[in-house]
This record gives structure tokens, C-alpha cells and sequence, in this order.
């Protein structure tokens, strides 16, 4: 199974907002430089790199010193447009060190549902991988909203998988705060254990989710096993595996077992 991991030239690679903060809303500046470091080496060993990268609104508060995600929609939008310049600063400066060209691209529902903007933002994708870029993208937060229902994507799970569909990806790999799905919640139950291995998302596997992520951040293990399945019916395997220590990468793609792993129904 590991050979659709090690074999895997295109990969979408997502990058939750816990992986990229402290605990009190700070950029990891150490820990974002080495995952930059890791990343590019993957670039250089012959991988198509595309990055999601969740973090806008926690970045912005932690630019502004508040504690947790205001309610109102409107504070929420202007947080992602601070933090959005300052992540891409960050990645900017961090990929830049080891020669490394990232470009962004800021999305919504209403581009993906659109075949024609749809199609232009696959071409330009694919023109990016080109040159040697690595794309970085997110939902574009500062217009996107819950009020439209049905018209946003909400979380960058989904949107990650939606990414691995649209680029014929050979794999999606998400990196969270959790080294895997459990069979119960490893915070309190000292008995749960880790599954490596999804061969099918059932109903079972589906209650395992538990509760949503962190205060700085939007989702849990339920949208990773949503995305999961998105990208499982595509016929891409989904890897969810521990964020920090960037190391992780090299271990998945070595074809060693870590994190849990799930298994595309059909082959690519």
C-alpha cells in the first residue's frame, strides 16, 4: 500500500493552522522553516508540490494580540486579510532561502463551480508546477461567507481535497495537531490506539471524529475524514499525519508506516 505513497509524483500537501502556530496564535518561525525546507527537498527530489495552507485568521489575531475567532463575519474577513499578507510574507521569505518560487492563488465555491474560472485556475496550477513554483492556496476568506450557503467551501480540508481532484493529484497529504485517526480520543482514553490503515470509511469510522480542532483554527478529524472520502472517490489515498515535526514528510514518502492512511477505493 505504502507503493501509491512512495510512487506518488503530484502531491497536495495540507498545512493546518496548528502546524504553523504557537499555542498562544504566534508564527512558529522555526517550525514553518524547516516544513519550507522540507517541502522544497521534496520539490528537488522530482515531486509536484501544492501547497494548502490554512492559517490566515489565526495569523492575523496573533498580529493583533486577540485570543480567540470573533463571532461577527466582517472581523473574521479583515483578520484574513491581515494575516494573509503576513503568511505569505513568511513563506515568501522561508521558501525564498533555499531558491525556492511559491505563488498564491485565493479561491472560493463560486471559482470552483464556474467551468470557465474553474479551467483557468487548473491552467495556471499547471503552469506554476511548470516553472518549478509551488502554489500555495486558500479560500479566499475576506470574501467567502457562511451566509452563502452552499457557495462557500468552509474549511481547507475539503478544499484540499477539492485541489487533489481538480489536479489528477497522486496523493493528498494532511498534516494536523494528531498523529492519525484513533479508535477513541487519545487525550483521555489511555487505551485508544492508532489506525493505520482505512480501507474503506464507513459509518464506524465516520463517529470516530470526535470533537472540531483548536480555538485558532476551523476543523477536526471529522473534515480530515471528509476529505478523506472526497479524495478516496477520486482515486487518490489521503494521509493524515502528525504536523510537528516536518521530518514526518520524508518518513511518509520513504514508504514507512506513520500516521493513518486512507486507501483509495479504485487505482489511479
Amino acid at each position: 500500500m505504502m507503493n501509491y505513497i512512495q510512487d506518488s509524483r503530484r502531491v497536495v500537501i495540507k498545512i493546518g493552522t496548528s502546524t504553523l502556530l504557537h499555542s498562544n496564535g504566534k508564527m512558529d518561525l522555526r517550525h514553518i522553516g524547516m516544513l519550507c525546507r522540507v517541502i522544497t527537498d521534496l520539490r528537488n527530489a522530482g515531486r509536484e508540490i501544492i501547497v494548502v495552507s490554512s492559517g490566515a485568521i489565526g495569523v492575523g489575531l496573533g498580529k493583533l494580540n486577540m485570543d480567540s475567532r470573533p463571532d461577527e463575519i466582517s472581523k473574521r474577513q479583515a483578520l484574513a486579510a491581515i494575516g494573509q499578507c503576513e503568511l505569505m510574507f513568511i513563506y515568501d521569505k522561508f521558501f525564498g532561502e533555499y531558491d525556492q518560487t511559491v505563488a498564491q492563488l485565493l479561491v472560493t465555491m463560486d471559482v470552483i463551480d464556474n467551468e470557465t474560472s474553474r479551467n483557468n485556475v487548473v491552467n495556471t496550477m499547471n503552469e506554476l508546477i511548470s516553472m518549478g513554483a509551488i502554489p500555495i492556496i486558500n479560500e479566499n476568506d475576506t470574501v467567502a461567507t457562511k451566509e452563502l450557503e452552499g457557495h462557500n467551501i468552509g474549511d481547507n480540508d475539503t478544499l484540499s481535497a477539492m485541489v487533489a481532484e481538480l489536479m489528477d493529484a497522486d496523493a493528498l497529504v494532511i498534516l494536523t495537531d494528531i498523529d492519525g485517526l484513533y479508535t477513541g480520543n487519545p487525550k483521555n482514553d489511555p487505551e485508544a490506539r492508532l489506525i493505520p490503515v482505512v480501507y474503506e470509511i464507513t459509518e464506524d469510522i465516520v463517529k470516530l471524529a470526535g470533537e472540531p480542532g483548536s480555538k485558532l483554527g476551523t476543523g477536526g478529524m471529522a473534515t480530515k475524514i471528509s476529505a478523506a472520502q472526497r479524495a478516496n472517490a477520486a482515486g487518490i489515498p489521503c494521509c493524515v499525519i502528525a504536523g510537528d515535526d516536518p521530518n514526518n514528510l520524508y518518513t511518509l514518502f520513504d514508504g514507512e508506516g506513520i500516521g493513518t492512511i486512507f486507501l483509495a477505493r479504485k487505482g489511479k
